[in-house]
Parts: C-alpha cells; sequence; structure tokens
C-alpha cells in the first residue's frame, strides 16, 4: 500500500498544518446572503450551512456536483468478550452486501448523487482484544490512516464517511470514555441490541479497557490506537484527508464522531470543516456531540451506522446551497428590499 506518511507524528504534524477556512469567500457569502429575496434569517440554519460550506471551498457561489460516501469496515477481536447480538462473521457478509448494492446506504448515496466507495481492512485480521492489548499496533493503525487517507477522491466537493465492523460501538465508547471523562456508562449503549445483561457485560468492557490504557493515552491518536479499530482509523484519515483538500465532511453517527474526536483532541479545530449530519438512538451521542460542539442537522432516531444519516444530511446541504448560489438578490430579480 501507498503510504502518504510513515509516523504518527508525521500525522500530527499534517493535521496542525491544514488549512483554514477562506475567509474572504466567507465574507462574500455572508454580502451575498444578505442581499437574497427573503427576510433576513428566513432560510435558519441553511443560510449558516451554505456560508460556512462557501468558506471551505473558496467560492462565495459555490455548487455542490460531486459528493463521496466512503463505507471503511474492520474486525474487532472484542467481539470475543461477548459484546454484540450479532457474530463478526456478519461484517464479512455486509461488505459484500455494499459491494452488490443492497444495503441502506446504497440507496442512500444514490438517490443523492454521491459516489460510494467501500475499503475492507484486513478483515482476516481482527484488532486485539483491549482489555488485555492495545487494539492495534503503531504500524496497524498507520497502515488503517493511511487506506483513509488515500480513499479520498480530491476531485470531490463533499464527504460522507461510514462504517461497518460488528463490535465497534464498543469501541466507540472505551473512546469517548478515555477522551472525554466520565463513567463507562455514561457512553455505553446498546448497540446491535444487546440485553440488559450483554449491556452490563459492555459496560464492563468499556471500563476494564479505557483502564488499562488510560497511561499511555496522550492525545487522539493514542486513544484511537489503543482501543480503536481499523474502520475508525480509517475514517479519522479520510476525514483529515478531506481538511487538507479543503472538501467538507458531514459526520455520521456515535461510531464516526468518536473517530473524529480522536483528530480532535490531538489538534484542536481539526473539526472545523465538519457538521454533524444527525442524532442517533445511540445513547451517548447526544452527549459526544455536545463535547465536540457539533448541532446535529436531523434527528430521526436512526441506529444503523454505514453512514446512513449523514448521507441523508447531504440533501439537506444540498438545499442549503442551491439556495444561497441559485437565488437571485434583490437587485437582480427587481424586488424592493425595503
Amino acid at each position: 500500500m501507498t503510504r502518504s506518511f510513515d509516523t504518527l507524528d508525521v500525522f500530527r504534524a499534517l493535521l496542525a498544518q491544514a488549512p483554514a477556512a477562506d475567509q474572504s469567500a466567507r465574507k462574500e457569502a455572508e454580502a451575498r446572503n444578505g442581499q437574497l429575496t427573503k427576510p433576513p434569517g428566513a432560510l435558519g440554519r441553511l443560510e449558516d450551512l451554505a456560508i460556512w460550506y462557501a468558506s471551505w471551498r473558496g467560492d462565495a457561489r459555490p455548487a455542490i456536483a460531486a459528493p463521496q460516501v466512503v463505507i471503511f469496515a474492520g474486525n474487532h477481536g472484542v467481539t470475543a468478550q461477548g459484546v454484540s447480538a450479532f457474530p463478526a462473521e456478519v461484517t464479512v457478509q455486509m461488505v459484500m452486501n455494499f459491494q452488490h448494492g443492497g444495503a441502506a446506504i446504497n440507496q442512500l448515496s444514490k438517490a443523492f448523487g454521491a459516489k460510494m466507495d467501500v475499503v475492507a481492512l484486513d478483515l482476516d485480521r481482527p484488532t486485539a482484544d483491549f482489555t488485555t492489548a492495545p487494539a492495534l499496533s503503531e504500524a496497524e493503525l498507520l497502515d488503517a490512516l493511511n487506506a483513509g487517507w488515500n480513499s479520498v477522491d480530491p476531485a470531490s466537493d463533499l464527504l460522507v464517511t461510514g462504517e461497518m465492523g460488528i463490535g465497534n460501538t464498543t469501541s466507540a465508547a472505551a473512546i469517548a470514555l478515555a477522551l472525554f471523562g466520565g463513567d463507562a456508562g455514561d457512553w455505553t449503549g446498546r448497540g446491535t441490541g444487546v440485553d440488559d445483561a450483554g449491556l452490563a457485560n459492555k459496560t464492563r468492557v468499556v471500563r476494564e479497557g479505557e483502564a488499562l490504557h488510560a497511561q499511555a493515552i496522550t492525545d487522539g491518536l493514542d486513544a484511537l490506537r489503543c482501543l480503536g479499530g481499523r474502520e475508525l482509523a480509517g475514517m479519522a484519515g479520510a476525514i483529515a484527508r478531506a481538511r487538507s483538500l479543503g472538501i467538507p465532511v458531514i459526520l455520521d453517527g456515535f461510531i464516526c464522531c468518536a473517530a473524529a474526536a480522536c483528530l480532535e483532541k490531538t489538534v484542536p479545530g481539526a473539526l472545523d470543516h465538519c457538521v454533524a449530519g444527525h442524532v442517533s438512538a445511540e445513547a451517548a451521542h447526544p452527549r459526544l456531540l455536545a463535547a465536540l460542539d457539533k448541532t446535529p442537522l436531523l434527528s430521526l432516531g436512526l441506529r444503523l451506522g454505514e453512514g446512513s444519516g449523514a448521507a441523508l444530511a447531504i440533501g439537506v446541504l444540498k438545499g442549503a446551497v442551491a439556495c444561497h448560489s441559485g437565488m437571485a438578490t434583490f437587485a437582480e430579480a427587481g424586488v424592493s428590499d425595503g
């Protein structure tokens, strides 16, 4: 595999050196928004979204023409602890479903005009059980981060990352606990639908995993290595690459946001090019969004993963940008602005 970076410190440097939003484009977009044929603020958050998008694309009158959805898949050794209602074999089976166009995310990608790619990461090699050892070695983490980085199409103008990996809500909960503190119960939910006994067991696993690695975790990348999974690292790499290319990102649910949090907790501001697509039914997702200071666009009770909530939010962002760039100004329409 071609590597774009060979050490975690180089990746940290890339994060720290990533470009900021274009303030000139933002000011021009704000000015245009103030001249459109509507009362001030009448389109609510759509106005802020369009201006945010314009600032990251460096274009005061942008369009969304080439969204990309990338689904990452990985397997977790911690499933040996009985943390999921489904066996690990389901990951491989669902990847085949993605590749044959049969999953929900295939339909949503098609509905919103997004190119969809699937990146399966060493499904025959689960991560280590993080209650006994770090989930990933540094080399394995670098491979997954690079796979994510290299998955982003530079020609795309919007990115959604999704995931598939039995056991990954356990990984996400452990990461959230390590990065934001609290109690394991604050971050651990039912995931694929475990019963009360399963939830208690899963909470135990999260607590034990975080405690084992607490001393080794100094930033988000350490948390990703000790407690994460290849698909979470893939999403983190893709989100970071999008930032380097000036491509805005819509974050998906709890697992995607946990992966993204690893970037934010490594370099503050690393997620400024991201918006939260939705708040999921996974119990800790609202808490995680609050910790990241992200207000979700949608709240539909989704808990599927696969990038599904973020893909739905493509439609909201497309609507915001279409209104901003396509509406006439008062002058153009010959309408008095009062």
